[in-house]
């Protein structure tokens, strides 16, 4: 390789042919004159004969210099010159392409991916391998260690595939951990070149950085690529809830121009709502604003959104924790306006602002104004009218709260959740006095007030004491270090009744001054729209993802439930992407930039590493357009030639002829080489003969980046089981589409469901149609759990409007006698990643295809079972998540190769008997 400026010749010893130029110049001056057809009658035999003596004629200058160029032109060609290969430093080694693919680079993806396939291309156009590493992690280890796609080490041609498949991750990039894994995968190779892609956002910790830039250069010379700082990616943090309405915060990477941003607010079902702009200063890199709306309006924004910024950072979801739920406050007691620090509502008031409304009146007009939550204060004895006012109101799904006092020691109507001790009197009878003041006890798991923290200074002096009872344990949310229950609660219809023991003042405790206070009438305000219910101690299953592109859609296969009681401290990763937790009851937000988000801009790089900007210059291949123009000089200088030597008014087929030699000669070679993506990619003679080699499996491209990596995985981690548990050795499994790709090679298909996926075209369903006559078969998951494979189920509703049109036989639930169950292990259940769905075969196998099942159809998502990492550990946990199942899973996998491979032999063992018996009688007859 020869490169000149920004011409590079791939193959430059052919320019040595350029020295016989000048030789040509002397062979092509002189041409012999044209032959002329002379008639041979014998009486004219000395007549018409010529007495001058011919000459050769020189060849015009005109028609030398075209054949000249012509000839250069070919040379030239041979030499393969490519224009802006772009490189680092073209070391002659691998080209390892590091992609910081985390949430900060969805913003500027296209920039990255072209310049990364403009890489890509110059080392194919080279002859180098090269690898593709990302640094943002993609599954967490049973170990707790994260793990990344490092890639494996392949011609720069099959890299290209892949990063196409590539997508940016809804989290940040971990650069540490990566440098550690880098490490010892980079060990093998020599003179690499690296490129690091990078999204420009610097580690919290600069030692991070170092580290990572440490471990790049141990392998290489490294050429990062950085946006500009005002290119960088945009970031909305959590908004702030109080009375005025939703203050909004923005941050850029870097101060820079001031510049205007708007911010949508956007319901549930994705209307948008209400729109605020939000500007950065000049010099500033955060932008703040308050998004002031009605209160109805308020509580049903869903999400917020940066308009034009496509990242998961650009994208909050709003839970409870930002509603303001109306709520009505009613007290018993008369100190409300002479001296309000001894008030009921005084200190009820400012725990309820910062995510309620707070009304005045009496039951009636606070029912009737539409409150979701209402307070009784020391109120002791309801009228008849008010008291089945308010049953009825918690029936439908209001919150009544009521703290006790002097009156509720008195005396109680019945809308209270525990039975009261009676009787008046003060010291045991209805509130009792301590000798001295109690602390707070834990609060049980099954409380919503479960995992907040219980200051020391909260002290009870005072409190109206609850009959014992055999539920007062389930009913209790709030304990005094005693055990004497301080709340209790009971869920009525679709509401709830709660009582404090003691008073929402500072009478009888000093609960009511504290943090505390706050944050456990916060989360009473939350029942009123099932958020924090009773059984807020379980664990939050994911309901709703983002994916890097701030696109909302359903959990990624490797996402799992986060315990309710940590849910605070979660953070977003590979196993807790952002979006929604939770069920119909409770729902809570997973937020990227609910944590400690990095998004500074990474302003100076550690080591020698070389940086330059994104561009997407690609490098371009200039061979094609030579060889056409020698191609177009070839025609026109046999049309020259024709003209000269007086044929060209020959018959066509004369024409033809003396045409097809240059053009055979040419053509060929400028076919050759035009661009891979100029033509149909066939499948080649040694493509076909590698497949026959090695048993593969494969996969169905489905479209869907995330679903198809975790197929390519899953048949990855089966193909190494079967290779360390069986005599298969089946290599590394393929992606197919089955409208482009011959399918007979594969002896088991896997095919995922994917809503996303078009109906089959015509040719796709032919293929598919043969491959199964002449014995495939072929693994359909809906990946949804369902227990059956009618098209009841959404999942069978997607596979059966997919496979319109193919001619599937009718199934039925897998008997325990068939094949399949004893294919290698003896099995009488068949989990995924989920437990509980169903295997489906064919009704009738018949003698075609030796009996076997062409079909099988399942839901628990196999993929994501087997799928292992490079150590061999898990990439998905299983739910409910135990390593039997996972070993369940890995054998069902094993029995459906053996059985796509060997067919029903395990089935003929039921007939040994009986084959022995015949062959002792045949024995003796002889």
């Amino acid at each position: 390789m020869f490169g000149f400026g920004a011409l590079t010749f791939m193959a430059p010893w052919a320019l040595a042919a350029l020295a016989v130029l000048p030789l040509l110049w002397l062979l092509l001056r002189v041409r012999p004159p044209a032959p002329r057809r002379i008639a041979f009658p014998a009486v004219r035999l000395l007549f018409g004969l010529g007495e001058d003596e011919q000459t050769p004629a020189r060849t015009p200058p005109w028609l030398l210099i075209l054949r000249l160029v012509l000839a250069a032109l070919v040379i030239l060609a041979a030499a393969h010159p490519v224009i802006d290969i772009p490189a680092a430093g073209r070391t002659g080694g691998p080209l390892v392409l590091v992609i910081d693919d985390g949430w900060a680079a969805a913003a500027g993806w296209e920039r990255r991916a072209a310049l990364g396939e403009a890489l890509l291309e110059g080392a194919a156009l080279e002859g180098r391998g090269a690898r593709i590493a990302g640094t943002a992690p993609t599954a967490v280890g049973a170990d707790g260690r994260p793990r990344f796609a490092l890639g494996a080490l392949t011609p720069a041609r099959d890299a290209l595939a892949a990063l196409r498949l590539a997508r940016p991750k809804p989290w940040p990039v971990d650069r540490a951990g990566f440098a550690e894994a880098f490490r010892g995968a980079a060990a093998d190779m020599e003179d690499a070149e690296i490129a690091w892609l990078s999204d420009g956002i610097a580690d919290t910790d600069p030692a991070a950085t170092a580290r990572f830039m440490a471990a790049l250069e141990a392998a290489g010379p490294v050429t990062a690529w950085l946006d500009p700082p005002e290119d960088r990616a945009l970031a909305l943090l959590p908004p702030a809830a109080d009375a005025g309405g939703l203050a909004l915060r923005a941050a850029r990477a870097a101060a820079g121009a001031a510049r205007t941003i708007v911010v949508h607010a956007a319901a549930a079902d994705g209307r948008v709502l209400a729109s605020q702009p939000l500007t950065f200063a000049e010099g500033e890199a955060r932008a703040e604003g308050l998004l002031d709306v009605p209160l109805d309006l308020r509580n049903a924004i869903a999400r917020l959104a940066i308009e034009g910024e496509a990242s998961a950072a650009a994208t909050l979801f709003l839970d409870e924790r930002y509603r303001r739920r109306p709520a009505g406050l009613i007290s018993g007691g008369g100190f409300e306006s002479s001296q309000p620090l001894l008030s009921d509502l005084y200190y009820l008031e400012r725990a309820l602002a910062p995510f309620s409304e707070t009304r005045r009146g009496n039951v009636e007009e606070l029912i009737g104004g539409g409150v979701s939550l209402l307070v009784l204060a020391d109120v002791g004895q309801l009228t008849a009218g008010a008291e089945s006012a308010l049953a009825r109101w918690i029936e439908s799904g209001g919150v009544l709260v009521r703290f006790a006092g002097a009156r509720v020691a008195e005396g109680v109507d019945g809308l209270v959740p525990v039975r009261l001790r009676g009787g008046g009197g003060r010291a045991l009878g209805g509130a009792l006095t301590w000798e001295r003041p109690r602390g707070l006890g834990p609060f049980p798991d099954a409380s919503p007030f479960a995992g907040l923290a219980i200051p020391d200074d909260v002290a009870v002096e005072r409190q109206v004491l609850a009959e014992p009872a055999l539920d007062l344990d389930a009913k209790s949310w709030a304990r005094l270090d005693d055990g004497t229950p301080l709340v209790t609660a009971e869920r009525r219809g679709a509401g709830w009744l709660v009582l404090f023991h003691t008073t929402a003042n500072a009478e009888w405790s000093s609960l009511a001054l504290s943090g505390l206070f706050v944050e456990m009438m916060q989360r009473i305000a939350g029942l009123s729209e099932g958020v924090a219910g009773a059984d807020a101690a379980g664990v939050l299953p994911p309901l709703t993802s983002l994916d890097g592109f701030g696109r909302l859609g359903d959990p990624p296969s490797g996402a799992a439930p986060i315990a309710a009681r940590d849910f605070a401290a979660a953070r977003p990763g590979p196993a807790h992407p952002p979006g929604e937790y939770g069920d119909s009851m409770q729902r809570r937000a997973l937020n990227l930039g609910g944590g400690e988000l990095a998004t500074a801009a990474l302003a100076a790089l550690p080591g020698d590493a070389a940086a330059r900007g994104y561009t997407a210059a690609r490098a371009r291949d200039i061979r094609p357009w030579l060889l056409a123009a020698a191609l177009a000089l070839a025609v026109a200088d046999t049309l020259i030639a024709l003209r000269l030597r007086g044929r060209l008014r020959a018959p066509f087929r004369r024409r033809a002829g003396a045409l097809a030699a240059p053009l055979a000669a040419v053509v060929p070679l400028a076919l050759a080489a035009l661009p891979g993506d100029a033509a149909a990619q066939a499948l080649s003679d040694a493509e076909a003969a590698a497949l026959t080699q090695q048993t593969r499996f494969a996969w169905v491209e489905t479209g869907d980046a995330e679903i198809d990596r975790v197929s390519a995985e899953g048949l990855t981690g089966l193909s190494w089981v079967l290779r360390a548990r069986t005599a298969v050795e089946a290599g590394a499994p393929v992606g197919v589409d089955p409208a482009r790709d011959e399918l007979a090679f594969f002896p088991l298909l896997y095919w995922p469901a994917s809503a996303g996926q078009a109906p089959l075209a015509a040719a796709a369903i032919g293929r598919i149609d043969d491959y199964l006559r002449r014995g495939g078969l072929i693994l359909f998951d809906t990946r949804d759990r369902s227990p059956g494979a009618d098209g009841e189920t959404p999942g069978g509703a997607r596979l059966r409007a997919l496979l319109r049109g193919l001619d599937i036989p009718p199934l039925r639930r897998v008997p325990r006698d068939h094949a399949l169950t004893r294919a290698f292990y003896l099995l009488d259940r068949f989990p995924g990643r989920w437990a509980g769905g169903g295997i489906w075969v064919e009704s009738h196998e018949g003698g075609a295809n030796d009996g076997v099942s062409s079909v099988v159809v399942g839901s628990n998502d196999y993929a994501a079972a087997w799928a292992l990492d490079a150590d061999g550990f898990p990439l998905y946990p299983t739910i409910p998540g135990t390593d039997r199942q996972r070993e369940w899973a890995m054998r069902f996998g094993i029995n459906l190769a053996m059985y796509a491979l060997t067919g029903n032999y395990k089935a003929d063992q039921v007939h040994i008997p009986a084959i022995l018996r015949r062959l002792g009688e045949t024995g003796a007859a002889e």
